[in-house]
């Protein structure tokens, strides 16, 4: 029978919520201009915005990131942690792996902090202001589930990986989400980017301690056999 593709589902709801985030955000840069003071430095405990609500969710997000919740989250996230590893049948040498995916990143890296500086810059030129840089991150936000649901450029172009399950930076999402961030000193934005930064380096530590967690050639459940997730859309036919 098949199993119901519940979690690409869970994913697209999540999808049209980060939409939904988008547009409120446009709309209250074009009529409530006022919300995103609480980006200012020292402002974050002085009084509440609408925007403390959505700094809840993505803090939220970003915990569910540091503990086993396969139930929420896709493998492509949870393969870090030790209960979801499955030797695979097939001997190989995980190290592979991190000399086959070390360029990639090491061009996704270069190419988002270009990215970065290139807003800093104009941030500072006073082109892009706090309100602009947070629909930046706005974008970003909804950015980062059209990749993992239908096309990403970072794979195709450069990680070179079969989908978002075997990728090889899959939780540096957040880590370059609030990345224009860094350029507005403050509590709300600090350390939005903070708690990114700490899930970028428990990825990356774990990543280089057990990187047969990674590699779909040493575990097993990142192989398309074993995928209970199918965020790729595409459905298999599975004995039980």
């Amino acid at each position: 029978m098949k199993r119901k593709n519940s979690m690409r589902k869970l994913y697209l709801a999540r999808l049209v919520f980060r939409v939904v985030v988008l547009l409120i955000a446009v709309w209250f840069y074009c009529f409530r201009p006022e919300a995103f003071r609480v980006l200012e430095k020292g402002e974050f405990w002085e009084r509440f915005s609408p925007l403390h609500l959505l700094w809840l969710v993505w803090v939220g997000d970003m915990l569910m990131q540091l503990i086993p919740a396969r139930r929420y989250m896709a493998l492509g996230s949870e393969k870090q942690f030790a209960r979801y590893y499955r030797p695979a049948q097939a001997r190989a040498d995980a190290r592979e792996f991190l000399r086959q995916s070390a360029p990639g990143a090491v061009k996704v890296l270069v190419i988002w902090v270009g990215l970065t500086l290139a807003l800093g810059i104009l941030h500072w030129a006073g082109v892009l202001g706090r309100e602009e840089l947070f629909l930046c991150v706005c974008f970003f936000y909804v950015s980062d589930l059209i990749c993992v649901l239908f096309w990403c450029p970072f794979r195709v172009f450069w990680m070179k990986n079969r989908c978002c399950t075997t990728c090889r930076i899959f939780n540096w999402d957040h880590m370059m989400m609030f990345s224009p961030f860094l350029f507005l000193p403050g509590g709300y934005t600090w350390s939005l980017a903070g708690l990114a930064m700490v899930i970028l380096v428990l990825w990356e530590v774990r990543l280089y301690r057990h990187p047969e967690r990674f590699w779909e050639r040493t575990n097993g459940a990142l192989s398309c056999g074993a995928c209970t997730d199918h965020l790729c859309g595409r459905r298999q036919t599975r004995a039980v």
